[in-house]
């Protein structure tokens, strides 16, 4: 399946391509969609689609300077213009960008659907291309690569002549002179210990790699990629390696079998300085030996860890949900939680004490994880008198979950100390306060928590095992269902009121989380 996102400042384009291709059948999924570049451009930063589809004429950023900036950070990327018939010089200047196909206004379904196959077949051509180990090794081993190699090994182990680097970095075509420096080191391992997905997936990474922007890589051992960044500023350093970081793991992701472990060194502000940088990776790479998933870690992740008190080390999914959850997250594990209920309603007492009492095992445990006793702070809630008045009807059973929810949240933000614990907790309050602007993006809530987007987007997706992207879709989901209940609503102004600019692609996005569409969801309530 290769995902697509879609940009358009109309509507009823949105629509039409979205509702009127069959996606599954044609081997497509959609991915998302936008109403401007801006927007778009921190959406698709996240997704990381293999294709898409943008309009040439768009406000904010138009689809070639939208085009531009992708190519840059996500050169794998095809793209498909749509334009109108007057905008023939634009063609010029979007073939010089690279772009994959140019499709004129008005368009038939089945030229998307061409277009899609197109871009999809020069995908399967490139990885075809890029993932022949073959060719990687006679790259590798050619004579100019293995001067650079020896070469960059030298300067990051501080055995270079520092006196003759800048001569011998001309004379390879390397530009390393800059303010700031770090160093990452990426190992990507076979899950099953399959030698030949390991290398062919070294063998992509080997090749995307001589297009990322104020970096020079190179590969140490057959499945360490050693990349040395520089930049004008700490921010444009950060930005920059992160957004490599998680792209190393995108192009990881794309063989199931395989996963990679990022470490990020130390900032310093000297070539000489790079084998600093170079260790601190090491080190931190050597303390992670048994990942079962990609990561991303520096020295700033590993000295929060340390003066964080929650250490949540349970395998309870409830426990760890709890970890970083918000107040908008209540309803959601309210509603997970009553399905069993639900389900047995000739039962109602029976599944709802059974429900109440593992929740509040669960809290107690949660408690005693941050170094409190249940018992003192709220024994009120271990008396038999709240769970006998909670089961007496499915009303009274929510206001009790939810008063022992936000319970263990107050006691839990009360306790927990650390940098990420205050930027995802300060993140989850801005989304819970905005969630309804249709601007609230992964840029925006980033700029709230004063991160970059690309180390935001790392941090929040590894503390909260969900994407931005994702987790803000729930919410929005989340607080529609919950007016579904409450209120009497239109389902078009429950769309507007919950951030989303179209009512058809609220309709989308509500059926792909929830399996209903909000008339078939409204019905079930009644």
């Amino acid at each position: 399946m290769y995902s697509v996102f879609i940009v358009d400042d109309e509507p009823i384009v949105l629509d039409g391509i979205r509702s009127r291709i069959d996606w599954e059948a044609n081997g497509f999924t959609f991915a998302g969609e936008a109403g401007d570049g801006e927007i778009a451009l921190s959406m698709i930063h996240e997704i990381k689609p293999d294709i898409l589809i943008t309009d040439i004429k768009m406000p904010f950023m138009d689809g070639l300077q939208l085009a531009q900036e992708v190519k840059r950070t996500q050169p794998w990327i095809k793209i498909i213009i749509l334009s109108g018939h007057d905008e023939f010089d634009y063609a010029k200047k979007a073939i010089s960008i690279g772009i994959q196909d140019y499709i004129l206004k008005p368009f038939t379904p089945e030229e998307i659907t061409a277009g899609l196959k197109k871009a999809a077949g020069e995908i399967d051509r490139e990885r075809r291309q890029f993932s022949d180990i073959t060719k990687m090794k006679e790259e590798l081993k050619s004579k100019e690569a293995l001067i650079k190699k020896e070469f960059l090994n030298n300067l990051l182990h501080g055995s270079a002549d520092m006196n003759t680097v800048m001569e011998k970095c001309q004379e390879l075509g390397i530009n390393l002179l800059s303010r700031w420096y770090k160093v990452i080191i990426s190992r990507i391992d076979s899950k099953s210990g399959s030698q030949q997905n390991q290398q062919q997936t070294c063998s992509l990474l080997n090749s995307y790699s001589a297009s990322w922007e104020q970096a020079v890589s190179f590969f140490h051992h057959s499945n360490l990629l050693v990349c040395i960044f520089k930049g004008s500023t700490q921010e444009e350093l950060d930005e920059n390696v992160y957004r490599t970081a998680e792209t190393i793991s995108h192009i990881t992701s794309k063989n199931e079998d395989c996963m990679c472990v990022t470490a990020i060194g130390i900032t310093v502000e000297h070539l000489f300085e790079l084998k600093d940088s170079y260790e601190d990776a090491k080190k931190i790479l050597a303390a992670q030996p048994h990942e079962k998933e990609n990561r991303i870690i520096s020295s700033e992740d590993l000295k929060s860890e340390n003066s964080q008190i929650l250490e949540l080390k349970e395998t309870d999914p409830f426990i760890d949900r709890l970890k970083y959850a918000g107040k908008n997250d209540i309803n959601a594990i309210i509603e997970e939680s009553m399905t069993l209920v639900r389900k047995n309603p000739g039962q109602f007492k029976v599944f709802a004490s059974y429900l109440l009492v593992d929740l509040i095992f669960e809290v107690s445990k949660l408690i005693e994880n941050l170094g409190g006793d249940i018992k003192q702070l709220k024994p009120e809630l271990l008396q038999r008198s709240f769970i006998d008045e909670a089961v007496l009807n499915e009303k009274n059973l929510t206001a009790h979950i939810e008063t022992l929810l936000n319970f263990a949240l107050e006691y839990r933000n009360s306790r927990i100390t650390g940098k990420y614990a205050d930027v995802i907790f300060k993140a989850k309050k801005y989304i819970e306060e905005n969630y309804a602007d249709q601007n609230t993006t992964l840029t925006t809530v980033a700029q709230a928590v004063a991160m970059s987007p690309n180390h935001f987007s790392t941090i929040f997706s590894q503390e909260c095992k969900s994407t931005f992207i994702e987790y803000l879709t729930n919410v929005r989901i989340e607080n529609a269902k919950k007016l579904m209940r409450e209120t009497d609503m239109k389902g078009y102004d429950i769309a507007y009121e919950c951030g989303f600019s179209d009512p058809h692609y609220f309709s989308y996005i509500f059926k792909k989380n929830t399996g209903l569409t909000p008339r078939e969801y409204k019905a079930t309530l009644s």
